[in-house]
């Protein structure tokens, strides 16, 4: 088994259509027909950096790296955060999702980020967790763009936002980054990462 990193445009395509597909099975509706092609589907502005597990030439699991300046009480933070993760149906349960998940966390400390933060579904708090990531109580993440938010605390939505702190500057504002809003805002294109 190979863990692949590549900027999200430079993905070779024949991973890169594989992708796609494991998206496609994931979160489309049933019935809906396959990618046959498969372009990045994330906003250049963000930096997405895609991880992939792959095994003899098969991708396993998939995930996205979403990076950007934000602004939080007071002080710019360069964060990043998750997005787009995925594992094949066929081999769920094996342990394939939280192996990539939790490199992908090792990949973020080690980088010049100061923070990772991010939503998932209530349900996933616990596999999030398993793999380095911590909740971040009552706080809500604001998507979009500032004249169009899209927070994760909107009706339908059943979201926790989960986080870990990098730098000694983010270490020692935690605490300012709980039950609160934060102004995440990474565009029109990836409302939430």
């Amino acid at each position: 088994m190979q863990l692949l990193s590549f900027p999200e445009a430079a993905t070779p395509p024949e991973l890169r259509i594989q992708v796609a597909e494991l998206q496609h099975e994931a979160w489309s509706p049933a019935g809906s027909a396959a990618p046959t092609e498969a372009s990045p589907r994330h906003d250049p502005a963000l930096h997405p950096l895609s991880m992939l597990l792959v095994d003899g030439g098969t991708v396993l699991a998939s995930l996205d790296i979403l990076t950007k300046e934000i602004v939080h009480a007071g002080r710019s933070y360069r964060a990043g955060g998750l997005s787009t993760v995925v594992t094949r149906r066929a081999v769920r349960g094996q342990g394939h999702g939280r192996h990539l998940v939790t490199a992908a966390h090792e990949a973020m400390a080690t980088s010049d980020l100061d923070l990772g933060v991010f939503t998932c579904d209530r349900p996933l708090q616990a596999f999030y967790e398993g793999a380095g990531w911590h909740l971040l109580p009552g706080t809500v993440l604001v998507g979009g763009i500032p004249q169009d938010p899209f927070p994760s605390d909107r009706p339908g939505f059943d979201k926790v936002t989960v986080a870990d702190f990098f730098s000694p500057a983010a270490q020692q504002a935690r605490p300012s980054f709980e039950h609160t809003r934060l102004e995440l805002y990474p565009g029109e294109i990836d409302k939430l990462w």
